[in-house]
């Protein structure tokens, strides 16, 4: 075994007879229990397949994962305050909103709210803050220990579309299935309670509350044609579950361009109906935003009375520069008065550049066109596959060099997980799997409700895991390049 591999939770390779018939049940299990997606090539409403996922629970340390669960309630905290910090987005947006017209627009859309006097001054963030394992840690950190692994590090927060809600614990479940088949029931005590679904919808029901209309009802914002699908469903229904009486409806933004309209105090109404929560699982890439009719939806959604998740400015604060813009020294005392909070989030970071055209841009740029493999190239945007890995970093930054097109970038160092052994199923793959190295990536679900002035909620409610082949650079499951996972603590 190599420095940095963690030892798989049973002893690998698995008898290939074994293999093929608990691969054949694992697959069973999760399309009868809602663990599936819409396929991308063969598309069809009527139809699903089982999401790809690892067969048995990924090694991940307790230590650092109950690390990472107490440090949530500080980063949505940390996002929430930022939100609300008008010239901290603005300085740190200022030369991004010049060049990317996605960010410029949302943007726009901030000023204009803001300008007008904003409607709804509660926000609900439903924010998820993804982290991975680091087993090389720079020389200049004085870590010690860095085999198999030394600590974790943020990789990014998504403020939008936080996917994973209901997919997250279902992957636990195949996990708790597989091992009781195996004969391992006594680890299942190992994989930890997931109840990310429970605790996201029961944040939407609390600000529907907070709305004060029984009448209301909560707005899912959606693509065109829906992937995920079974993970938005299953939100709607333990919405249902944990309050029958109130009723989710879903629409595009072309929908709501095409009917929704402000009452008189500016509540949202969509088909006579009045949305207390709109709740965007779309709207986070330009694609979303075919014509200008798009963008006014989501501008009279903003300026609307309903309670946004995320509201613009979360939106924002979500972004990629300004993640980049908190890691600057001596940033995080502007919104964290608890030096212990201070410094435990600023360990978290791992290096993130500004490209502006200015001396550290420059010389952030330098470093990684010299050392591409030890960068990763990140834009404004969500969903997945957007980033840039390896030597295309050095090409890319090359091509923009004295181009205002740069700024609209920061740079991050790469982390470097340590690898385990591991079976990846996936739709239409063999019926033996091979046995392969794999990278995992931890995203653990925060909670928070509040204005300018009051934080009412905020809470950490479950977790998520997503891995990939080791050599692969995306990961994302929705994306079509990683698959479902879940931990399997160890001490």
């Amino acid at each position: 075994m190599s420095a940095n591999e963690l030892d798989p939770c049973v002893k690998l390779p698995l008898d290939n007879r074994i293999l093929e018939g608990v691969v054949d049940k694992a697959k069973d299990w999760a399309l009868m229990h809602g663990a599936c997606m819409r396929s991308k090539v063969n598309f069809s409403k009527d139809s699903l397949q089982f999401a790809p996922f690892v067969l048995l629970p990924s090694t991940f340390p307790r230590k650092e994962f109950n690390k990472a669960v107490s440090i949530q309630p500080i980063l949505n905290e940390l996002v929430h305050k930022v939100a609300h910090d008008y010239e901290f987005l603005s300085k740190s947006l200022e030369s991004t909103i010049r060049v990317d017209e996605f960010t410029g627009n949302l943007f726009k859309i901030y000023e204009t709210v803001r300008s007008e006097g904003v409607a709804q001054p509660i926000s609900l963030g439903l924010i998820r803050s993804d982290i991975m394992l680091e087993s090389h840690c720079p020389e200049s950190s004085g870590c010690g220990h860095c085999s198999p692994y030394c600590c974790w590090k943020q990789v990014e927060v998504n403020t939008i579309a936080s996917g994973f809600g209901w997919l997250g614990p279902a992957s636990a479940a195949i996990h708790r299935y597989v091992l009781q088949e195996l004969g391992h029931g006594d680890k299942l005590k190992n994989v930890p309670k997931n109840t990310a679904l429970e605790g996201l919808c029961g944040g939407m029901l609390e600000a529907w509350k907070l709305y004060d209309d029984p009448q209301s009802v909560i707005l899912f914002v959606v693509e065109d044609v829906t992937y995920n699908i079974c993970d938005q469903r299953f939100h709607e229904f333990e919405i249902r579950r944990q309050n029958p009486s109130v009723i989710v409806i879903r629409r595009t933004l072309t929908e709501i361009a095409n009917s929704a309209k402000l009452g008189n105090n500016k509540e949202l109404i969509i088909d006579d109906l009045t949305v207390a929560v709109v709740y965007f699982r779309s709207g986070y890439e330009p694609a979303q935003y075919p014509s200008d009719r798009e963008w006014s939806a989501r501008l009279l959604i903003e300026r609307s009375l309903a309670i946004k998740c995320p509201s613009i400015h979360y939106h924002l604060a979500g972004t990629k520069k300004v993640q980049q813009a908190l890691a600057a020294p001596n940033i995080l005392g502007k919104f964290l008065d608890d030096p212990a909070k201070i410094e435990a989030v600023q360990e978290i970071f791992t290096g993130l550049y500004s490209l502006d055209l200015d001396e550290h841009g420059n010389k952030a740029a330098e470093m990684a066109i010299m050392n591409p493999d030890s960068y990763v190239l990140k834009p404004q945007r969500e969903g997945g596959g957007n980033n840039v890995y390896g030597e295309k970093v050095s090409e890319v930054l090359q091509s923009m060099t004295d181009s205002s097109e740069r700024t609209a970038w920061i740079l991050m160092e790469r982390i470097i997980p340590p690898i385990q052994k591991g079976y990846m199923i996936r739709p239409g793959g063999p019926s033996i799997p091979k046995l392969v190295d794999l990278v995992s990536e931890l995203g653990i679900f925060g909670v928070i409700i509040g204005n300018a002035t009051t934080i009412f909620t905020n809470s950490q409610v479950g977790y998520m895991l997503r891995t990939k082949l080791s050599d692969a650079d995306e990961g994302g499951v929705a994306a079509g390049s990683g698959a479902l996972d879940s931990p399997f603590l160890i001490d």
